[in-house]
């Protein structure tokens, strides 16, 4: 299996687990290798939240509203892009204006975002109270062909899903395999404490940047993708498929929390905490 299918299995994985367990985020970023290979499974993706089905299940329904959303005439679903390099802020100011209105199909409203890179400041602005704090059952899905072009504000507010092959292959730093090691090795972080306190633990955006790296690597790992850096096989192996699993579990409720306005300390005390608890 190549990594590009390794990659798309990984999504269709999680996104499945999505539905499963009714974990549906308010916002997601969706990093995309093609815009025209890949927005397929981003509205794949978007059929399942709205019929609640899963991966599968979507292709043998014969529910009217998948049709609707083939023919883009579906009324729930709004997509914004631009021709030019920036999302104009008033683009962003007629959607919010739109669902402001209550579904009068009594179901998700979802928004998409296309080429989210080319969110400036002013748009940025526009959307993020949007972002944080919508209304019941308004999702969004911000689509871009690389997440570190995103703007650090609109990033950390949105749960990354990945169908980029190179997500795999990213260049490790020490302080990603710092993370790493505290996820697999939770007491080491509070035996360096401090020093992470003061020195790697400061910015909550560079913290859930690599957090969310480790989540892709762990699950990468149980794909027995054979791409992925030696040392990175090394730390893992040392735990048990159902070990990361449960991991991967706490990681997926406690990440959301960073994107909000947390007491960093807290969070990191937290979350360690529940990482030993096992």
């Amino acid at each position: 299996m190549n990594d590009k299918s390794i990659i798309k299995n990984n999504f269709i994985k999680y996104v499945d687990q999505i539905i499963q367990n009714n974990k549906v985020s308010h916002a997601y970023l969706v990093e995309v290798d093609n815009y025209e290979d890949d927005l397929s499974y981003v509205f794949h993706f978007i059929k399942m939240i709205i019929c609640n089905l899963s991966y599968s299940e979507v292709d043998l329904s014969n529910n009217p509203i998948i049709e609707q959303i083939d023919h883009h005439n579906y009324p729930d679903i709004s997509v914004i892009s631009s021709d030019t390099n920036v999302i104009n802020k008033s683009l962003l100011t007629d959607l919010q204006k739109d669902f402001m209105n209550k579904s009068m199909l009594d179901g998700k409203r979802i928004y998409v975002i296309k080429e989210a890179e080319k969110l400036n400041g002013y748009s940025a602005n526009t959307i993020l109270k949007f972002l944080e704090e919508p209304e019941e059952d308004i999702i969004a899905i911000l689509v871009t062909d690389n997440r570190y072009h995103v703007l650090d504000t609109i990033l950390s507010r949105c749960q990354v899903l990945s169908l980029k092959e190179d997500s795999l292959l990213w260049d490790l730093d020490d302080q990603f395999f710092d993370f790493l090691d505290c996820i697999i090795h939770p007491n080491n972080f509070f035996i360096k404490y401090n020093s992470y306190m003061k020195d790697v633990y400061v910015d909550k955006n560079v913290i859930l940047k690599h957090l969310l790296e480790v989540e892709n690597v762990i699950l990468s790992y149980l794909e027995n993708n054979k791409s992925l850096h030696k040392d990175v096989i090394n730390i893992l192996s040392c735990k048990k498929d159902k070990e990361l699993i449960h991991i991967l579990s706490i990681m997926e409720e406690e990440l959301p929390k960073l994107k909000f306005n947390v007491n960093l300390k807290l969070w990191c005390d937290s979350f360690y905490s529940r990482l030993i608890g096992g």
